[in-house]
This record gives C-alpha cells, sequence and structure tokens, in this order.
C-alpha cells in the first residue's frame, strides 16, 4: 500500500478523507477513479485488521467454582 506501515486508525483516516472528497464531487475523473481505487484498497486492508482482532477478541467467564477461563467473545451457545 505504502512505504510506511499503516495503522488500522491511519488508514480509516485515510478512506474516510477520500470518501469526503469524492463526495464532494470536485475532483477530475482521472483523479476521482484514481481515488475510489486507493479506497477500495485501504477498505480491505480495514476489514483485514477487524478481522484479525476479532479472532484475538476472547471474554473471561468465571465458573461457579470461581475458576476463570478464556472464551471466543461470540461463543453465546447458552443464550448469555
Amino acid at each position: 500500500m505504502s512505504e510506511k506501515k499503516l495503522t488500522f486508525e491511519e488508514a480509516l483516516q485515510k478512506l474516510e478523507n477520500i470518501v469526503r472528497e469524492l463526495e464532494m464531487g470536485q475532483i477530475k475523473l482521472d483523479d476521482a477513479v484514481e481515488a475510489y481505487e486507493k479506497a477500495m484498497k485501504l477498505k480491505k486492508f480495514c476489514e483485514e485488521r477487524l478481522k484479525e482482532a476479532e479472532l484475538k477478541i476472547e471474554k473471561i467467564e468465571a465458573g461457579k467454582d470461581g475458576s476463570l477461563a478464556l472464551k471466543p467473545l461470540d461463543s453465546e451457545e447458552n443464550g448469555d
């Protein structure tokens, strides 16, 4: 994407800026196409980082005996 590895927040900010510019409609067609392509790459980057974070997130559950266990955040099988 660029020489410097972007953080999620930096990529999201760049994506928001591009969207604002495109919504204004005051950029040349060639620049708009280039901006759109860059925005799509940033969107994909952000989606990948979010998916990675989602896979890492766990919740801590306390058992009846006071023990602690890590469970995937989306494991709501018991209707909690």
